[in-house]
């Protein structure tokens, strides 16, 4: 790892003498190196529920919390604690998401993989000529939800946000904020399904 460009053991000092911008100067110091360690150790399953940088900023945000407890006064020291702040976080985050039924990763499915499951089309002539009523349909599925479910989609599949970014954009939690998407895409299918049977 490159040294930081900051002189972290004189910041250490500083912040404990009350330098409150201290702290946020070190911490970035480190980022590209957390960065490093997070995209190394995330499994590739896990990253659909979160990038590496959110990953980076929830460990920022425990050491900002925790950062009377730490008693080291080098820079080595502060990079190993922030490293094993690090790893807590992803083995919380695997914890999570891999080990509970209700929120493993591989009941997970993207919209793209919703849509083309619901607009799946055999190769037959008359099937090729509707699917781009079927299309059609589905993007009118889309602008017929309420503006919430409109916006936690547009959040997730075109700006490509987490649910914990999504949560802070739209004020509520990144479970509230998957509870929604899940209920937006149910919404959808059940409209195309209603287009159908009507």
């Amino acid at each position: 790892m490159t040294s930081p460009t900051v002189d972290v053991e004189a910041l250490l000092r500083a912040t404990r003498d009350g330098f409150a911008e201290g702290l946020g100067q070190i911490l970035q110091a480190y980022r590209p190196y957390l960065l490093e360690i997070a995209r190394r150790e995330m499994d590739r399953a896990l990253q659909a529920k979160g990038a590496a940088s959110d990953l980076v900023q929830e460990a920022f945000l425990d050491a900002t919390r925790h950062f009377s407890r730490f008693r080291g006064v080098s820079s080595s020291q502060l990079r190993a604690w922030l490293r094993c702040l690090l790893l807590h976080r992803l083995s919380k985050q695997r914890r999570r998401f891999c080990k509970t039924r209700k929120r493993g990763i591989q009941r997970e499915c993207r919209l793209e993989e919703v849509e083309a499951s619901l607009l799946a089309t055999s190769p037959t002539p008359s099937q090729v000529a509707s699917a781009s009523e079927q299309q059609e349909q589905f993007y009118q599925a889309i602008k017929a939800l309420p503006d919430d479910y409109q916006l936690v989609l547009q959040l997730r599949y075109q700006e490509g946000l987490t649910f914990e970014a999504i949560g802070a954009r739209m004020g509520r939690t990144a479970n509230a904020a998957r509870l929604l998407w899940l209920r937006a895409v149910e919404r959808i299918k059940q409209s195309l399904r209603s287009k159908t049977d009507g």
